[in-house]
């Protein structure tokens, strides 16, 4: 449970990648454009959220620079041109503490969601649409006031947006956009957000996923493992497992995040309703 200073260097790099993609796409043709954001671009913004997901846990600088942490979620945050670090930071404090709590943990779909998205075309829309849920959804469910920092997050990302249009262009502006959308939609790797939490094993809640996609996740997948130790960074939860090999390697997992994503869109008897939500009775979660 210490830093891990290496993710600053690691994210410093995919935001020089990002920015020479930015360039490097300015004067294709649209279709290559949209092409390259989704084949290129969208796995690299999707890993950007995870970046922000160890960002949010202070792993870069440690908590005793807090602070530092907040900053540089901002400049973690700017390829992908939607402003939401500082925001997540404070809504995902919420996910870990009260988990699949109704009305307090926003990472699970709302009532609407689940009755709406019920057929396989419906949850294949909101597959695609995803990222907006993920984004709109805290300020329905559970807003909290506007903080400074949210502000400037806000400021600085229009800012960088603004410089982006007019260094590079429309395209590069919408390549960035397309790729986050992509990488939090369709591209295959999203099957993460449905894979982490859905009740895909009869009880379970909360599921690892041991392949090799963790490489460029920041080892997101072993979130058994990030649930019970969220203090420690992504980079050594494969210790924390083989460590405790009796206990992790008997819980059920997922082999794909692809088959995941397949089968929730699938499979009839899945839809956002599959979660665990733990009912509030004052100020208390029920475990239930």
């Amino acid at each position: 449970m210490k830093p891990d200073p290496n993710l600053i260097w690691i994210i410093t790099m995919m935001f020089l990648v990002q920015l020479a993609s930015f360039y490097l796409v300015k004067d294709l043709q649209w279709k290559w454009v949209i092409f390259w954001a989704f084949v290129f671009g969208s796995s690299i913004n999707h890993s950007v959220t995870l970046a922000i997901h160890e960002i949010s846990h202070n792993f870069p600088f440690g908590h005793h620079r807090a602070q530092w942490n907040r900053w540089f979620g901002i400049f973690t945050n700017l390829p992908f041109g939607i402003p939401y670090s500082i925001s997540y930071k404070m809504y995902h404090i919420d996910h870990h503490r009260y988990l699949g709590a109704a009305g307090i943990d926003v990472d699970a779909p709302s009532d609407f969601e689940g009755w709406f998205f019920c057929t396989t075309f419906r949850k294949l829309i909101w597959v695609v649409f995803q990222p907006l849920f993920l984004f709109l959804r805290p300020y329905f469910v559970n807003p909290k006031p506007i903080t400074y920092l949210e502000t400037i997050n806000i400021v600085t990302q229009f800012t960088f947006n603004i410089i982006v249009y007019y260094a590079f262009g429309i395209k590069s502006l919408v390549y960035m956009l397309a790729a986050s959308m992509l990488g939090l939609g369709l591209n295959p790797i999203s099957g993460h957000l449905i894979a982490d939490h859905y009740m895909f094993f009869k009880g379970q809640d909360t599921n690892s996923y041991y392949g090799p996609l963790n490489f460029f996740m920041f080892n997101g997948g072993y979130h058994n493992e990030h649930h019970d130790f969220p203090n420690i960074p992504g980079s050594r939860l494969p210790q924390v497992r083989k460590i405790a090999a009796e206990y992790y390697d008997e819980l059920p997992h997922h082999s794909s995040w692809v088959k995941a994503l397949y089968d929730f869109v699938m499979d009839d008897t899945m839809s956002p309703y599959l979660r665990i939500k733990r009912p509030q009775k004052g100020n208390e979660v029920l475990n239930k």
